[in-house]
């Protein structure tokens, strides 16, 4: 299949109602490592993404990635919500021009929310981030790009969780996780569950 304006709404969308969903367990994680606000951030930040690009008239994907991160940005102005936004962002500077995705084009989409992230964040693959789930994800659909569509974001989407469970055991180099020391390796990152909800939302939509 292939991925244009329309497929970007509704994909911005289902992040949107997934982190609304669970949004009780993105604040329960992190009121262990942090200030326990993530899940109104996620949630507040992507409902704002998808309401900015909903009824655009506009065909360009990179573009309304980019419109969407600009939102998300203004709305929750926070680190996770800057990293998010910078993430979408990111997304559509490489994306500008092009009205459809190929199954390439759709990895670049996560590609591009890792390259943000990282870039912005200062991190790296096993550091316990946001990092822990994407990274995973985006190694497994490009390995399957040549397959359905739908296999690749499924094969994505399972990836990105078991990254994410694989945070348990991880030390924190990042943020108010770090102050607890090795403490912090009982805990599962409640980022890296993000970038799990994100590749979730992909498969969904899809």
């Amino acid at each position: 299949m292939s991925w244009d304006a329309l497929q970007t709404k509704k994909f911005i969308n289902t992040i949107a109602d997934i982190m609304t969903e669970n949004k009780d367990l993105l604040i329960s994680l992190d009121s262990k490592v942090g200030d326990g606000d993530l899940g109104l951030t996620m949630s507040d930040g992507f409902q704002a993404a998808s309401e900015a690009i909903k009824d655009k008239d506009e065909l360009d994907v990179g573009k309304l990635f980019y419109y969407a991160g600009k939102a998300m940005a203004a709305k929750v102005p926070s680190t996770m919500g800057t990293l998010m936004a910078n993430g979408m962002m990111t997304a559509g500077k490489q994306l500008k021009g092009r009205m459809e995705l190929d199954n390439d084009g759709i990895c670049s989409i996560m590609e591009c929310w890792q390259e943000g992230v990282t870039k912005m964040g200062k991190a790296k693959e096993g550091e316990k981030t946001f990092l822990d789930g994407i990274a995973p994800a985006v190694r497994a659909m490009k390995e399957m790009s040549n397959q359905d569509t739908k296999v690749m974001a499924a094969e994505g989407a399972k990836a990105a969780k078991q990254g994410a469970e694989n945070t348990v055991g991880m030390l924190a180099v990042h943020g108010r996780a770090a102050i607890r020391g090795e403490e912090s390796r009982k805990l599962l990152d409640p980022g890296a569950v993000v970038a799990s909800l994100i590749v979730e939302a992909l498969d969904k939509s899809l």
